[in-house]
């Protein structure tokens, strides 16, 4: 018989804080990430950056109406964050559920996904977006993208379906 060695993967450690309008550029980096999500189709930064559908989520931050956090490595670097904003009527987002419902979007280096990055900014902006007095929140998510079964298990739920790609809701009240 076979021994086996296994290796336990601990935790990685990491905090949380609000995000600051002086994170715009680290902002700007997790939409990349985000819209990067699949390994061996990546677009470069600049067009990712000038495409409208994403480039609304960074214009002008920040704005009153927006909110965020961030997760730092232990060194003090950023390794994620997650952010909503109101996107105006002129400017819907592209799963517009209704007035007043924030769009958030998510962000986490490559290296650090799997360590509970992601679950903590969410359920961190989710909790904020609720004591802020949002009854909703929404998001895009590419349809076979991973992380739609992640936002279901933090109670997101398909609302739309678009071609190719699904806009979830969450009820925070």
């Amino acid at each position: 018989m076979l021994a086996r060695n296994y290796t336990r993967r601990m935790p990685a450690s990491f905090r949380i804080r609000p995000a600051t309008q002086a994170d715009g550029a680290f902002l700007a980096d997790m939409v990349v990430e985000a819209v990067n999500w699949r390994a061996g189709r990546a677009r470069p930064r600049h067009q990712v950056l000038a495409d409208p559908e994403h480039s609304r989520f960074i214009s002008g931050w920040m704005r009153p109406s927006d909110a965020g956090f961030v997760a730092m490595d232990p060194q003090g670097s950023p390794i994620g964050a997650a952010w909503y904003r109101l996107l105006p009527r002129t400017d819907p987002p592209l799963g517009h559920v209704g007035t007043g419902v924030p769009e958030l979007i998510i962000g986490v280096r490559p290296i650090w996904r799997s360590h509970g990055v992601g679950r903590a900014l969410l359920q961190q902006l989710t909790a904020h977006a609720g004591q802020a007095g949002f009854a909703r929140v929404c998001l895009n998510v590419e349809r076979d993208n991973f992380a739609a079964v992640f936002y279901r298990s933090e109670g997101f739920a398909v609302t739309q379906a678009g071609v190719g790609r699904d806009t979830m809701i969450k009820r925070l009240r």
